[in-house]
């Protein structure tokens, strides 16, 4: 990978048409969703793929998706599906996914899985990012944040598994027990996806995963 200094674009691809601040107590969790209009959303979607493929034509090195769930804020609840639309869009610019919240998804191979599609149709331009989820995601899911730490590293190490290691193989974990570990497709770049994680300071896992980055 190239050291010079890089540029991406990001954008949390927001819904701006909510009542004033007075009126409600947060954008995240209890916001009603009735003032989500799906054909004002539907405008809006279409422009922030535009501004993606804009910057691929202003010589961006990369753009960027992300996951939040029940918000105003970011409407992104599946960062792989913006991936798709972004993709099919483009030709050279990387999509980095930062990124999957590990700790809340029920089974950490169908993220291998959907990673390694995106990874095949783009060519090799995904970048995977992991991250944990804020703590609105956990108290509005019903996901226990006791395990976060413990459920997202499991996850983590599965799914880097599923990217490098023949399949059928077994998986035995603490979380996840699965007999069968056989992803279709495999991705493009090798020995995975330029991956990375988003983890407090504190953490050191990493440390024993050279394979993966971690920032504070």
């Amino acid at each position: 990978m190239s050291k010079r200094l890089q540029f991406y674009h990001f954008g949390l691809m927001p819904y701006p048409h909510i009542p004033p601040p007075e009126d409600y107590e947060s954008t995240w969790v209890t916001l009603p969703n009735g003032n989500y209009d799906p054909k004002v959303g539907h405008e809006l979607y279409k422009r922030y793929i535009a501004e993606a493929v804009l910057a691929e034509e202003l010589g961006y090195d990369g753009t960027c998706v992300n996951e939040h769930h029940q918000n105003a804020y970011g409407t992104m609840p599946d960062p792989n599906v913006m991936a798709s639309q972004i993709v099919a869009r483009t030709e050279k610019i990387i999509v980095g996914i930062i990124g999957n919240a590990l700790p809340l998804h029920e089974n950490p191979v169908r993220v291998a899985e959907s990673v390694a599609m995106l990874d095949v149709i783009s060519g090799g331009r995904i970048i995977s990012g992991f991250v944990r989820g804020t703590g609105m995601e956990y108290h509005s899911l019903r996901a226990n944040p006791s395990y976060s730490r413990e459920r997202f590293w499991e996850a983590h190490d599965l799914i880097i598994e599923a990217w490098t290691r023949p399949g059928p193989f077994s998986f035995e974990g603490r979380f996840f027990d699965l007999p069968y570990v056989n992803p279709w497709p495999r991705p493009l770049q090798q020995p995975h996806p330029r991956s990375g994680c988003r983890a407090p300071a504190r953490w050191r896992p990493s440390t024993r995963r050279r394979n993966t980055a971690t920032r504070s």
